[in-house]
């Protein structure tokens, strides 16, 4: 983390950066240090200080961090969700390959499920002009899915978490013990070998679970953070993941974990 950031000060000080690669750096150095003051953003950015204030402002309302007197310090807790919001600034480009790999996997007239959270999002984009019938579980994946030709949409229905719109409830789940998917492409907020694919919100979990039991397969897709990582409510045990794509390095002691206990993974 600490040569990333390295990286990212040497190129902002020689080009300056956007607004959204701002804002990644910021989260970024919250992130590995907890706090930063407003001068200390601004010289690494390139950025004038005022600048900087409106970031952390607008940062603020989306719950990624809190301003303090000088500066701003990080509002995510430890084994709390990341807000959506949060989640969507970071990682596009890793998560666009991940996508890529995923919906490669998929033969033209698959029926899918489609899980929640940005990773999901990504995939629904790059699913654009596949001829597949796609159940997404969050409305966030819906968008990029209605106008492709060739997707076939079904919604669940049922109710929608706020900032996540992800769908849930009876409703939800009464779509899933009705219908069978030919895949179910699942996220997390955590996978290990012990217990197994995790998420934070019980509501979504339940969901997923549903999800998992009426597909033929499961594809879990994670990004490298994820891996070794454990969230409060369980998913699914490995051994019902038929595969695994991640980001995660060859060899990182969170694979050979999994793959010691018997989980296929592909590496995009």
């Amino acid at each position: 983390m600490e040569a990333e950031l390295a990286v990212v000060v040497f190129v902002c000080y020689i080009s300056g950066m956007n607004v959204a690669e701002r804002h990644r750096f910021i989260l970024s150095l919250l992130a590995e240090r907890n706090r930063a003051s407003v001068a200390e953003l601004a010289r690494s950015t390139k950025a004038s200080e005022m600048t900087i204030r409106r970031d952390l402002e607008l940062l603020e309302s989306r719950g990624a961090l809190r301003r303090v007197h000088g500066g701003a310090v990080s509002a995510l807790l430890s084994g709390v969700e990341p807000p959506y919001a949060v989640r969507a600034m970071v990682g596009g480009e890793g998560k666009a390959k991940l996508a890529d790999v995923v919906v490669g996997l998929l033969s033209d007239g698959e029926t899918v499920a489609l899980d929640t959270g940005t990773t999901a999002v990504a995939i629904a984009k790059a699913m654009t002009g596949r001829r597949l019938t796609v159940t997404p579980l969050s409305l966030h994946a819906t968008i990029p899915l209605a106008d492709s030709e060739g997707i076939r949409l079904l919604l669940p229905g049922g109710q929608v978490r706020p900032g996540e719109l992800s769908f849930y409830g009876q409703t939800a789940l009464r779509t899933f013990e009705d219908l069978r998917y030919d895949t179910f492409i699942l996220g997390c907020c955590g996978i290990d070998a012990a217990n197994g694919a995790t998420a934070y919100n019980l509501d979504d979990v339940h969901v997923k679970r549903v999800a998992a039991q009426s597909a033929r397969r499961i594809i879990l897709v994670a990004t490298a953070e994820k891996l070794g990582r454990v969230a409060l409510g369980r998913i699914c045990s490995v051994d019902q993941l038929d595969l695994v794509v991640t980001d995660a390095r060859q060899g990182t002691p969170a694979v050979e974990e999994l793959r010691a206990a018997g989980v296929d993974i592909i590496h995009a």
